[in-house]
């Protein structure tokens, strides 16, 4: 082949490998899109339980998404979506903590109404309803960190003891102990604050 055809060849697949990769990046950016569409709200719940302010919480999704977006290529080679994103949300929460070093400031009301179910409730209702949320939360706060996150993850977002050894890069056998360890103190803890009522 003379270099006048090799040049007019490559010219010619040009186009098709245009095309192609256009195909290829409106398929990622689909795949995307369903990704947010489907997990957008446990990753907001997830990045809520840990930093306990709405927009922290929402700031940390978006981040999530925009790493998976500057790495969207790798989406194919990924197992399990849901465990995956969880496992970049809870590391960029952590990380935030971590800067922080501080408990989270608020847990107003007003902000713990917005995640209870308000059909049929009463004003008297909903507020004892948000005032149990916030005694539940203190107890979750006062767990052990590592007891914590296993709790956080099981009950708030029901995940597997599997999963959860793959979002915290621990054995499930440490899982299934921290989780025992977490729901026996939280026992406690609920049942010392009732008894002091």
């Amino acid at each position: 082949m003379s270099t006048g055809q090799a040049i007019f060849a490559g010219w010619m697949e040009s186009p098709t490998s245009a095309v192609n990769d256009e195909i290829r990046r409106r398929a990622e950016d689909n795949a995307l899109a369903a990704m947010v569409d489907q997990y957008a709200g446990a990753l907001y719940r997830v990045a809520y339980s840990v930093l306990r302010n709405q927009a922290d919480a929402e700031d940390a999704v978006q981040e999530a998404f925009t790493r998976v977006l500057r790495h969207r290529q790798t989406l194919g080679e990924v197992r399990d979506h849901r465990v995956w994103l969880i496992r970049i949300v809870w590391n960029i929460v952590l990380d935030r903590k971590r800067r922080a070093k501080t408990r989270p400031e608020t847990d107003d009301v007003a902000e713990l109404a917005r995640v209870l179910p308000s059909r049929g409730l009463s004003a008297e209702e909903l507020a004892a309803a948000a005032q149990h949320h916030a005694h539940v939360l203190a107890c979750v706060d006062q767990l052990p960190a590592k007891e914590r996150q296993v709790l956080m993850l099981s009950a708030f977002e029901e995940l597997s003891s599997v999963e959860i050894a793959s979002v915290l890069g621990i054995t499930e056998s440490s899982v299934r102990s921290r989780l025992f360890r977490a729901r026996n103190l939280m026992a406690g803890l609920l049942d010392h604050k009732r008894s002091l009522r």
